[in-house]
């Protein structure tokens, strides 16, 4: 599994709820912060993806106090990090956000339909996905993405992702919930592949990393074996670099180094596993690269502050989700 697809499982990217919108100008339509709404719309989840497909139209977008930026039909806009923004027909426009919208359907229904502006002509369509994951405790995803992403999509992969929701949501069918989230998951990750591809050569981060023939391939080792008793001389051989050099190269792109990141991982996973299993924390710890549960116990609180077991009765939900 290469390292960019581990990340996005273990931080469990989930999502199923969004907005069909049509708009009539003059029109503005206002989104709260994700920090306020996640616990609603996915309990269980600590942070809030939002994200807005333009099908057909123009409108402008952004956060309110950041310059606005023009989005044309087939674009899409993300908003990584949770922070509120405003869409609307024209520049500086605001307006309140109702946040008792932000909730999952009551009859199961998807998506929710809404006409905004006070216009007798409709002037843009849009459909408004939302995702939850996990941002504690590491997620270097998150971490190297910008406040917005802006993507151009012109006969890309995302329209007919956007199409095959609003098809699939329009006629009730067994296991409909389940296809949504899928496709809004596809619909981020196709967003966060084509911001990739157009990051400039200069560019020093996680996700830059991934495309770097030595940091990227120590990345794709360590998530695809996490457990393995990995050592920095023996990375340094497999990717035929010295030492030094592989240190100072993983540190200039993901902020740390070799192994500070690998003892971070090991500690989502194991986070992600104490959530979402019931088994125990020593079948956890040996999963994750440690011999004993004792060791892992001290690493998982130095980094974590807690023991594995106050986080686990801390983190998990208590009902179902969505309930």
């Amino acid at each position: 599994m290469d390292a960019l697809s581990d990340v996005l499982r273990a931080v469990r990217l989930s999502g199923a709820v969004f907005f069909d919108v049509r708009a009539a100008s003059p029109w503005a339509a206002a989104t709260p912060p994700g920090r306020a709404i996640v616990g609603k719309m996915f309990p269980g989840s600590g942070h809030l993806i939002s994200y807005h497909v333009l099908i057909a139209g123009d409108c402008w977008a952004g956060p309110p106090a950041a310059e606005p930026i023009a989005m044309a039909a087939g674009d899409i806009i993300v908003f990584p990090h949770g922070d509120p923004h405003m869409l609307s027909s024209s520049p500086g426009m605001r307006t309140e956000a109702d946040r008792s919208m932000y909730r999952p359907p009551r009859d199961g229904q998807l998506p929710f339909a809404l006409s905004v502006g006070t216009g007798t002509v409709e002037s843009a369509h849009f459909v408004c996905g939302f995702l939850g994951c996990d941002a504690r405790p590491f997620n270097p995803l998150l971490a190297a993405l910008p406040p917005v992403i802006h993507v151009r999509d012109r006969g890309g992969a995302l329209g007919p992702y956007v199409q095959a929701a609003l098809a699939e949501s329009r006629v009730p069918r067994i296991g409909g919930d389940g296809v949504l989230a899928r496709l809004s998951e596809l619909m981020f990750v196709s967003a966060v592949r084509q911001h990739l591809e157009g990051l400039p050569e200069h560019r020093t981060d996680w996700l830059a990393g991934l495309r770097d023939p030595f940091v990227g391939r120590v990345l794709n080792l360590m998530h695809a074996d996490p457990a393995r008793d990995w050592h920095l001389d023996g990375l340094a051989r497999t990717v035929g670099m010295s030492r030094s050099v592989l240190a100072e190269r993983f540190a200039s792109f993901v902020g740390r180094p070799p192994m500070q990141y690998l003892a971070q991982w090991r500690m989502q996973v194991a986070a992600s596993q104490l959530r979402s299993s019931g088994d125990s924390v020593a079948s956890i710890a040996a999963r994750v690269g440690y011999e004993s549960e004792a060791a892992f116990s001290r690493s998982f609180k130095k980094i974590m502050g807690v023991s594995p077991g106050r986080w686990r009765s801390q983190e998990r939900p208590v009902g179902p989700r969505g309930a």
